[in-house]
């Protein structure tokens, strides 16, 4: 089935339990691009309690996202349709949001190249390797 999942702990791995009073994961409070463009922490108005110098948590977040990418990469049975149903974005949306910042800062990349970065592989070739089933649409797709 691929490599084992490195989400600490194990046992959550692919859920997203909520429990009463904890923060909601699709309203206020919610991680978006916005967010981490604005560098601002990620709290309901709690001041945070550690302070990260900016140029280190710059690549704190690149670290995660290149771990997000292994690990998508590591994990092609789970598929672009389930990604966006369970968490609001897929491979695809990854893909299109690296081309943006890539274009935004002067760098000249075409989607293909943006999706290869994203997948390991060419996107058509994943597709044929992995793809289950006919393409579906996006349901509610984030603004991309």
């Amino acid at each position: 089935m691929g490599q084992p999942c490195l989400c600490q702990p194990p046992p959550t791995c692919g859920t997203m339990p909520v429990t009463p009073g904890e923060p909601s994961r699709t309203g206020p409070g919610r991680a978006t691009v916005g967010h981490l463009a604005e560098k601002k922490p990620m709290t309901d108005g709690e001041p945070m309690t550690t302070p990260i110098p900016e140029q280190i948590e710059t690549e704190i977040q690149a670290a995660a996202f290149r771990r997000l990418v292994e690990h998508l990469q590591q994990h092609p049975e789970v598929q672009n349709i389930d990604l966006m149903n369970l968490a609001g974005f897929c491979r695809n949306c990854l893909s299109k949001w690296y081309l943006a910042e890539a274009t935004e800062r002067g760098v000249d990349l075409t989607d293909p190249q943006a999706r290869e970065r994203i997948y390991g592989m060419p996107y058509e070739d994943w597709k044929a390797r992995h793809q289950k089933g006919p393409k579906q649409e996006h349901k509610g797709s984030p603004s991309q």
